[in-house]
């Protein structure tokens, strides 16, 4: 298996450069290995297809997030797998190229054309995220009539071939050494002039199907992070494959944890006296309850490690750790007892404290 060359080498950018700069970058290179200058050249074709591969992953800031971390294997582990041919990459970049250079990909419009991509996206809590989830989400998924069976006219009709494009469905425009392909105006890149169109789906050929899908969510994943599940997107037309899904998955704030990457922290409230002799508290874990033992002579903000109790590392058998910080809480209210060994304590530790009111040594001659 050949490896992968660094995503920021094949568009010559730094690992901090900005998002114009990487359109920039690859907009230079698209130009310049573009299938359509550069006819049966296999070179410049690999070069065309490495430099999107690349711009797809550094454009999207989850996927150069992701790919900074745990570079391609990351990517992989997620599901995405590059451009296995040209077709997807002027399936995923046509427009693109539109807004760079004023063309695309000139190829027929009669012909099987693949579905399009969907987002969606599901909510989960940290714990599954933790522990790795299944869920259902239901999509709305676009697929040929099933009246017409995505032909868009009355069955036993023929639609009449487009004079103008000859069935084409785009006309050409030579500017320079460039062929600029556009819609033909006349059938609308159809190829064809319907006169007797679909009642059911009114010669769209399409119609839309509402479908429930089960998503493996993996341990590890981060909020924001996408989902990829091949062949779940839209249906292709005419024969054409299907699109993919892309669920964004999104983790809710836990009401006692907090996440940073795969470490999480947390903190454990103790009083004067549990930090000075040491105690055993109760703390919420992504397992749950658990007693952890505070030192004695812990101090505010120590912390308390739980090694390896933090999140997985997506993509590998290591996890995180959990760190609890110790809170002394100072009470700010003493009751008279408690006030009185609080003062013997400062006497014996040699510490200056305000001197007590009239009040409290009323109340410790009545006791007397």
């Amino acid at each position: 298996m050949t490896s992968k060359r660094d995503y920021y080498e094949i568009l010559s950018v730094s690992r901090s450069a900005t998002e114009i700069e990487i359109k920039k970058a690859y907009r230079i290179l698209a130009k310049k290995y573009h299938p359509d200058l550069n006819p049966n050249d296999a070179e410049a074709e690999t070069n065309f297809k490495e430099a999107s591969e690349a711009y797809e992953v550094l454009k999207d800031p989850q996927k150069r997030s992701t790919y900074d971390r745990f570079g391609h294997q990351g990517l992989e582990n997620q599901g995405f797998h590059g451009f296995s041919n040209m077709e997807d990459v002027f399936s995923s970049f046509g427009d693109i190229f539109e807004s760079f250079f004023g063309f695309g990909r000139s190829q027929p419009r009669s012909g099987p054309q693949a579905g399009a991509d969907i987002e969606s996206q599901t909510t989960i809590t940290l714990v599954e995220a933790a522990n790795g989830v299944k869920k259902q989400i239901q999509i709305e998924v676009s697929k040929d009539c099933h009246v017409c069976e995505g032909l868009g006219h009355e069955k036993g009709y023929t639609p009449e071939t487009c004079s103008m494009c000859q069935g084409y469905g785009q006309v050409q425009q030579n500017r320079g050494f460039i062929s600029i392909a556009t819609p033909c105006p006349q059938c609308r890149g159809q190829g064809q002039i319907n006169k007797k169109p679909c009642k059911t789906c009114k010669g769209s050929t399409r119609e839309i199907a509402k479908e429930k899908i089960d998503v493996d969510i993996p341990k590890g994943v981060e909020s924001g992070m996408h989902v990829r599940i091949s062949h779940k997107g839209h249906f292709g037309s005419k024969g054409g494959p299907q699109g993919d899904l892309y669920v964004q998955v999104l983790i809710e704030e836990h009401p006692h944890l907090i996440r940073r990457k795969e470490h999480i922290f947390s903190f454990a409230k103790i009083g004067i006296a549990q930090a000075s002799l040491g105690s055993k508290v109760m703390v919420e874990t992504l397992e749950g309850s658990k007693s952890i033992e505070i030192p004695r002579g812990s101090q505010n903000g120590d912390q308390v490690v739980l090694q390896n109790e933090g999140m997985p590392i997506l993509g590998s058998n290591r996890k995180g750790n959990h760190y609890v910080e110790v809170k002394v809480l100072v009470p700010k209210r003493l009751s008279t007892k408690q006030e009185e060994l609080m003062r013997e304590f400062a006497t014996e530790s040699g510490e200056k404290v305000i001197e007590p009111s009239s009040s409290f040594l009323d109340k410790c001659k009545k006791k007397k």
